[in-house]
């Protein structure tokens, strides 16, 4: 089969190599879609102590079952499937718990499992009886369905952090999650929802794609100032940093409303991991500072019917489709911003 091989890094070679196979309790499934995520990007670039070259990367993930082990009885060949990224072990006593997101081996599609770039995908027992798994209806795409996986890991920081009706919702960072985010939000009940970017053209962008009640560029004017003048000096209920900036996070307590939550869903690089910030504020505010990471099958699968449903339109978010010949310039289009998810079709 032909797949995107990451050789080493900054290095990702598409060629041919050897078609998977299953035993019988896997699956195989034909790649149908594969979207570009900005974890991707950092593996391609600076790797990951998950992923051993040669790898075959890709998390965000839909397809059609081609091949199924005698002893799975799930799932039949010719079922349309969107598949997530977390890998719960189903063992460990944070997955007995069903917070598989927090198991301590961490298997994820596209790090110690075969990723998407690739023709074929075959998933193992574990991913099989544990992994973000579901059915996709006919009046899906595959495109669709390979953005449940980033709409699932949106449902987990909105259930770490909810949305009250009436509520005033910040989010700092206008990529695809952020602006995710921003949808959600809406469709919990948030009265006003603040979008903030620090460059002028991806701001731009999300006006274009999202329906917020106010943008603000952070370059050109000052976020903190801004969440308190459209609150009355009170601050926002609810803030979200979506964007890998310490500076963020600094600002987001500092324009919090007193016992408002506070959610550091986008990580940071490891030579900014450490943030000075004002426990005071914390403490005197009572603020409840939380993060979000990955998501839960149980999310994944709420993505799925959010989307089937129409409930929440991923189809903006969908920028341009390549094939996986061009899977090189998918990523150099991601990496410029213009646009927001790229999605490779093998």
């Amino acid at each position: 089969m032909k797949a995107a091989v990451v050789e080493a890094i900054d290095k990702m070679v598409v060629k041919e190599v050897e078609k998977p196979t299953i035993d019988d309790n896997g699956m195989l499934v034909k790649v149908k879609a594969c979207a570009v995520c900005g974890s991707d990007i950092r593996i391609f670039h600076s790797g990951n102590n998950r992923v051993e070259y040669p790898a075959i990367i890709g998390h965000e993930i839909s397809g059609e079952v081609v091949e199924v082990g005698k002893n799975v009885t799930r799932f039949a060949v010719g079922d349309r499937i969107a598949i997530g990224a977390d890998v719960p072990c189903g063992e460990c006593a944070f997955c007995v718990a069903g917070i598989g997101n927090n198991c301590q081996i961490n298997y994820a599609m596209g790090y110690q499992f075969q990723g998407g770039f690739a023709e074929y995908l075959p998933l193992n027992s574990t991913v099989v009886n544990y992994g973000p798994i579901c059915k996709i209806p006919d009046n899906m795409s595959y495109e669709q369905g390979a953005l449940a996986e980033p709409l699932g890991c949106v449902l987990n920081a909105l259930e770490l952090s909810p949305v009250k009706l009436g509520d005033v919702v910040v989010i700092i960072g206008a990529g695809p999650i952020g602006c995710m985010i921003v949808e959600v939000a809406k469709k919990m009940g948030a009265s006003k929802v603040i979008l903030v970017q620090r460059s002028r053209g991806r701001l731009e962008m999300a006006m274009k794609t999202v329906n917020a009640d106010v943008f603000v560029c952070s370059s050109e004017e000052d976020a903190v100032k801004k969440v308190l003048d459209e609150t009355d000096g009170l601050g926002a209920d609810v803030i979200f940093t979506a964007c890998p900036s310490p500076e963020a996070q600094q600002d987001a307590i500092v324009m919090a409303k007193n016992r408002a939550i506070v959610n550091f869903f986008g990580g940071l690089p490891k030579d900014k991991e450490q943030v000075e910030i004002n426990t005071n504020v914390i403490h005197y505010k009572e603020l409840f500072v939380t993060g979000a990471h990955g998501a839960m099958p149980i999310h994944h699968r709420k993505a799925v019917e959010l989307i089937s449903s129409g409930t929440i339109d991923v189809n903006p978010f969908i920028s341009e489709s390549f094939p996986l010949d061009k899977v090189n310039d998918a990523f150099a289009a991601a990496e410029s911003h213009r646009g927001m998810r790229m999605i490779v079709k093998p």
